[in-house]
């Protein structure tokens, strides 16, 4: 493209014209999902926002390598203060599961989701569990250096040490004081030297399954530790791009960078990006705040809050319509609004094989490409390039209309144009097998079968009414019944 790509780096907080470290090259780290429960709304954020970077540096010519983790070990209940059961471990007890069990199904289940919004696979996905041995070798580096300390089995990152010679919270924009403030002194955490250090390696509790042997206990790495180790592992000591929710910023990325230049006399990541929320009634959407809806719930219309199903494009243009680093306030309306402006947007595409040539264009279409390609490159700012592709659909109505003309050789590179901005760019895919209208007969599927379950139950016939149950059980439709009926889920 005739314009550089400029990105806004969370680490100096401003737009920076990008230049990767290798011509050509890119190496992109995005922080991947703890595999502990189903996919919601707001991971499809950062996995969208993420997809439509690495698809277009891709078709800017760049050969990417992404790296997105799976989280599979260490992250604990009460990440702020490192307490509490890890989340994993706690749902296997819940479920009666082997941990890896739930890691396993809830990895499945995020890759489905993930196939369903047409987001496309990283090239390198590693598990947390699968590099334990380079965890504890950082953490030997760390300690080397003299940036951590060893109390009762546990390792710790010293904040305070390392404040001295760098800048702890250079990141989220925080310093040590008013860090410590806002931390708390724990019970059972006197341990650490100050209670905003954190942990490396976690001594494991004699309850604790998921530990691993080292030479300081038989424990489990921190969960911030991870990213540090895989990122540089695959994209080597220095790489160029960093992504994550907004969320993250602190105290996960600010961790990893003290991790990294601790570990290795400077820092790893050139470019920190970074995705704002979606939230529920100004309310950050979240699993921990229990105001999540899953994808499934949204691709089957399952949830109380929803007036219908919305197929999996219309949440990745419910996605793209916001500027990554905006908040997004979800609401059925703004669904509605999103599923009325893809159909119209793919309308025009079907409508491109309508046209019929003329000997001249009274169209331009070299401004209209400028124009969206003049978007993006100004830190992927996917609604201005949408809005301008609606003003193309116009002229794409106007020429059918008779009221434009088109030359064949301007044809071709519009039709070639949509096809690379809708479909290799913005990853949107045509839905006719798997959108909401196969989600509605699903709907309406199971709500028969209840009716049905609900005239058995009234007539007494109990066995009719648990065969329903237990046979949609059994094909993974879990049936609740309540006060005001019966309510179901996927499992």
């Amino acid at each position: 493209m005739k314009n550089s790509v400029i990105i806004y780096n969370t680490l100096t907080r401003k737009k920076e014209e990008f230049k990767p470290l290798v011509e050509g090259k890119v190496g992109l780290y995005v922080c991947g999902p703890t595999v502990y429960s189903n996919s919601h709304l707001g991971h499809a954020r950062p996995n969208i926002t993420f997809d439509l970077l690495f698809r277009y540096l891709t078709f800017l010519g760049y050969k990417v390598r992404y790296v997105r983790n799976i989280t599979d070990v260490g992250h604990l209940e009460n990440e702020a203060e490192e307490s509490g059961e890890d989340k994993i471990t706690k749902k296997a007890r819940l479920e009666q599961l082997e941990p890896m069990e739930v890691v396993q199904k809830y990895m499945n289940t995020f890759h489905r989701n993930m196939e369903d919004l047409n987001v496309l696979p990283p090239s390198i996905e590693p598990r947390a569990s699968g590099h334990i041995i380079e965890q504890q070798q950082m953490v030997d580096s760390i300690l080397k250096n003299g940036f951590a300390y060893e109390a009762n089995g546990s390792v710790y990152f010293d904040v305070e040490k390392y404040n001295e010679k760098y800048n702890y919270g250079k990141l989220s924009g925080r310093n040590l004081d008013d860090i410590k403030t806002n931390t708390r002194e724990l019970d059972g955490q006197s341990e650490k030297k100050n209670s905003f250090d954190f942990a490396l390696w976690k001594k494991a509790t004699p309850e604790h399954i998921m530990r691993w042997p080292s030479k300081w206990s038989d424990g489990f790495p921190g969960w911030h530790l991870e990213c540090s180790v895989m990122s540089t592992k695959y994209l080597g000591e220095k790489f160029d791009i960093h992504g994550g929710g907004m969320d993250l910023t602190f105290p996960h990325h600010e961790c990893e960078i003290a991790q990294s230049t601790a570990s290795q006399g400077e820092e790893a990541v050139r470019y920190w990006m970074h995705n704002n929320m979606i939230t529920i009634n100004g309310q950050k959407m979240a699993r921990s705040l229990g105001n999540f809806i899953t994808l499934d719930e949204l691709f089957t219309g399952n949830h109380k809050i929803l007036d219908q199903a919305y197929s999996p494009m219309t949440i990745r243009f419910f996605i793209l319509q916001a500027h990554y680093r905006s908040t997004i306030d979800f609401s059925n309306e703004a669904l509605q609004a999103s599923q009325k402006g893809l159909e119209r947007l793919m309308t025009a595409v079907k409508t491109l094989d309508e046209l019929v040539a003329s000997d001249k264009s009274t169209v331009d279409i070299s401004v209209l490409k400028e124009k969206c390609f003049s978007a993006l490159n100004d830190d992927l700012n996917s609604p201005v390039a949408i809005a301008h592709l609606f003003d193309g659909v116009k002229m794409i109505n106007s020429i059918k209309a008779g009221t434009e003309t088109i030359s064949a050789n301007d044809l071709s590179k519009l039709k070639l144009f949509y096809n690379n901005m809708i479909f290799d760019i913005l990853g949107f895919k045509e839905e006719n097998s798997s959108g909401t209208g196969n989600n509605e007969i699903l709907s309406e599927t199971i709500e028969l079968l209840l009716n049905l379950r609900k005239e058995a139950k009234e007539n007494k016939e109990w066995a009719t009414a648990d065969k329903i149950r237990d046979e949609l059980n059994q094909i993974g439709i879990e049936i609740k019944d309540t006060k005001e009926g019966a309510d179901w889920k996927l499992k």
